[in-house]
């Protein structure tokens, strides 16, 4: 790309900025509240939703932050896991969730499902290169997020066409 080309297409740019910010003062466009203080804080903005919270304690699994991963369960199964993280220790703990989750190759969920003003549930379903596996997880409200409260047993689920399987 010649400079010419450059500046012109950096001066269209600014061009269109401008005229998008001309346009939304006419029609009193605002902008979202950035939370400022939140963000340097380093604390969400909004509450996770119960997707968010899976999705979140998957990503701290495969980190192995153990501290982060149990932050997302709550109840006899946060109680459960920590007793766990005691008798394997932090260390050995973490090595366990990042083994764990090198295997998988994606995660699929279904749209959470109402139990009651406080309760979701959540099919999870785990991608293997051999092999899918889903759970049921049930989430409660806390105050500032959703927290895993169950999860149910693994079962089977048949892939018509294996992951990694070429496409022609």
């Amino acid at each position: 790309m010649t400079q010419k080309k450059k500046v012109r297409a950096v001066t269209i740019g600014v061009i269109g900025v401008a005229f998008l910010f001309a346009a939304g003062r006419q029609m009193n466009w605002s902008l979202p509240e950035l939370g400022v203080a939140a963000i340097v804080a380093g604390e969400p903005e909004q509450p996770l939703d119960p997707v968010d919270t899976i999705n979140s304690m998957v990503n701290a699994a495969g980190d192995g932050d153990v501290e982060t991963y149990l932050s997302f369960f709550s109840g006899p199964m946060e109680r459960r896991l920590r007793q766990t993280v005691q008798e394997m220790t932090r260390d050995g703990f973490a090595r366990y969730l990042v083994e764990t989750n090198q295997n998988i190759k994606g995660v699929a969920m279904y749209e959470p499902k109402t139990l009651s003003e406080r309760e979701v549930e959540v099919r999870v379903e785990w991608v293997y290169a051999d092999r899918n596996e889903a759970q049921q997880f049930q989430l409660e409200k806390r105050t500032d997020q959703w927290a895993i409260a169950r999860v149910g047993d693994t079962e089977h689920v048949e892939t018509l066409v294996p992951y990694g399987t070429p496409v022609y």
